[in-house]
């Protein structure tokens, strides 16, 4: 037989145990139409609690005194409504009277729509100002849902109602009887992680990175299971705010059916919304979820919900059984539930699925793919065939002094670099503005950065075509004008790419891509320096010291031309080095 206080110990982690789904900071926004606690218990039949106010007529903006009254109480929650419609929206806006025990809530579009509670200490009496819009209806009823402990609690209760002046008697029946009340959809607290099994075989899988385990504290994981008319969906992912994912019928944000698992306090709120362009989602009151489930451990954010595969009484919701593109994103969440813009780009599905059609298990990126090629084409550019071709200019000469088609060949070479250069950064100029219709103002200062790069490099080659003969007296104000301009562009175009890497819309992973950076400048560089030492040593070489006075023996063209096999060397040496760190970049950008 085990010990008394052992058993009581155990029996006491039971019961606390036991997932309780209500708001004792008075956050009740998923009620708003509802006006249910989530308490998983049935609302009392009779009510105990009166609501009185201190008009019987009103006009568009009057202030009308509201008044809940009544045996101790918790929490409780204040609407007024159109009298002829009690399922429609709230209507009208309150006025805090006592802001230590009450607060303004949001239900739907409008703003502070509804009263409760802040917490839930004993209270007898409470009071509020009702303010009437310009659009009320002709009459306007006010309701109440009252908790007096966790399993007792009266909904809806109904309170005076009011009218405006010359309106016609209230025809509609405003009854409200306990059989019309809304059920309560039970909340549970999840045992165990998700697992992948039967992804590809029994559910449609999203997973990122691809193959990951659920579990992980580094993998978003997103899956739909149909079982006959319903689907049921399971959702998980390393954040401290929410997760989300939503459908839509291309790969921008906007027009989207999203669904959120919103961290608050460690108790997790599952929310659908309709996107709207790139603006904050607005929750709904109402969104037909059932079966919800959450986790908050080990620093993963997991629900799990079921819908029907057609919502048609719930606007905003998709049909399940269609092809979208697939969102899936988290971000912070402040206080109340409030969310933020997510951290990074979200993943997207390369395709448009059907969820409910074969199942498949799929992965997405978190770059778009124009995106993705703007990159990886100014890589080529800036990394590669800007940085060869100015070796080549700079070292090669006397190396390549033999004509090509009527030019010499490092002239040839440089030439298709730099002609190579400008092409590639046109192209890849162009396609975040394909990408985003226009100007990005969330991008920083890349992209003037990035237009300053591309001026400059238009400007190059028009300067050339101007190029003054050799021994003009302008060559030398050219000469170092266009060195001026190339290393001006340069420099700059290395600041755009280290600031773009961090960018949400590409976020190489870091600080692996600053470290690697570092490294190819530091290549670059040291290069360069050693084909200048190079050079130095080999006039050195030529010099006669005779009295004090030095003595050029061969012309700096025909000294630099004794070590051409050196330089060739080096030069190839650079190129698979610059070519391994251009390899390095591109795998990362093909792996977001």
């Amino acid at each position: 037989m085990e010990p008394p206080g052992l058993a009581f110990t155990l029996w006491i982690f039971a019961f606390l145990s036991v997932p309780a789904a209500g708001y004792p900071n008075g956050k009740v926004r998923e009620a708003c139409s509802s006006m249910m606690p989530s308490h998983g218990h049935s609302p009392q039949p009779s009510p105990e609690h009166t609501i009185w106010v201190n008009e019987t007529e009103f006009r568009p903006g009057d202030h009308i005194k509201v008044n809940l009254s009544g045996p101790v109480f918790e929490g409780f929650f204040i609407q007024a409504r159109n009298a002829e419609n009690l399922a429609g929206p709230a209507v009208g806006s309150f006025m805090l009277a006592e802001e230590r025990i009450s607060q303004l809530l949001t239900c739907g579009l409008v703003e502070n729509s509804a009263v409760s509670h802040t917490s839930k200490s004993k209270k007898k009496h409470v009071e509020a100002y009702w303010v009437a819009p310009t659009d009320a209806p002709e009459h306007v009823q006010f309701l109440a849902t009252v908790v007096e402990k966790y399993k007792i609690f009266w909904v809806k209760i109904p309170g005076p109602i009011i009218s405006q002046p010359n309106a016609p008697p209230l025809t509609t029946s405003t009854s409200i009887t306990p059989e019309n009340l809304p059920t309560s959809q039970p909340v549970y607290h999840l045992t165990q992680s998700f697992n992948a099994s039967g992804c590809g075989s029994t559910k449609f899988c999203i997973r990122n990175p691809p193959k990951c385990d659920p579990g992980a504290t580094y993998c978003f994981f997103l899956s739909f299971k149909q079982n006959n008319h319903s689907v049921l969906i399971e959702m998980s992912g390393p954040s401290e705010g929410y997760i989300a994912f939503a459908l839509s019928h291309d790969q921008w944000m906007g027009g989207d059916d999203a669904y959120l698992c919103i961290n608050e306090d460690h108790r997790i709120n599952v929310n659908t919304a309709y996107l709207t362009g790139r603006t904050p989602p607005v929750l709904d009151s109402e969104n037909g979820l059932e079966d919800i489930s959450w986790r908050v451990a080990d620093g993963l954010v997991q629900c799990s919900f079921r819908r029907n595969l057609r919502l048609p009484a719930y606007k905003g919701r998709f049909n399940l059984d269609a092809n979208y593109y697939i969102f899936l994103a988290d971000g912070e969440a402040s206080e109340g539930g409030l969310i933020h813009k997510h951290h990074h780009q979200p993943l997207i599905t390369n395709g448009m699925y059907n969820v409910t059609d074969s199942p498949k298990d799929v992965g997405g990126s978190r770059s778009p793919l124009l995106l993705k090629l703007h990159a990886s084409l100014m890589f080529v550019a800036w990394m590669t065939t800007v940085s060869i071709g100015v070796i080549v200019a700079r070292f090669f000469k006397p190396v390549w002094p033999h004509s090509l088609f009527g030019k010499e060949i490092w002239f040839q070479v440089h030439r298709m670099l730099m002609l190579t250069t400008v092409l590639l950064t046109s192209i890849a100029f162009a396609l975040p503005f394909i990408y985003r219709g226009g100007w990005s103002e969330c991008a920083g200062f890349h992209p003037y950065l990035g237009c300053t790069v591309m001026a400059l490099a238009i400007f190059q080659p028009l300067m050339a075509g101007f190029r003054p003969p050799p021994h003009a007296p302008r060559r030398q104000v050219f000469n170092w004008v266009h060195w001026s301009t190339g290393t001006t562009a340069r420099i700059l175009a290395v600041v755009t790419m280290f600031l773009g890497m961090d960018l949400p819309a590409l976020n190489l992973p870091d600080p692996w891509d600053t470290y690697t950076m570092i490294g190819f400048v530091a290549w670059h560089v040291g290069v360069d320096i050693l084909l200048e030492i190079h050079s130095y040593c080999l006039i050195r070489k030529v010099e006669v010291i005779d009295d004090d006075r030095i003595q050029i023996l061969q012309s700096l063209t025909s000294a630099e031309a004794e070590g051409h096999t050196f330089k060739e060397i080096v030069l190839t040496i650079y190129i698979c080095g610059n070519t391994a760190f251009l390899i390095t970049f591109l795998a990362a950008i093909h792996q977001l």
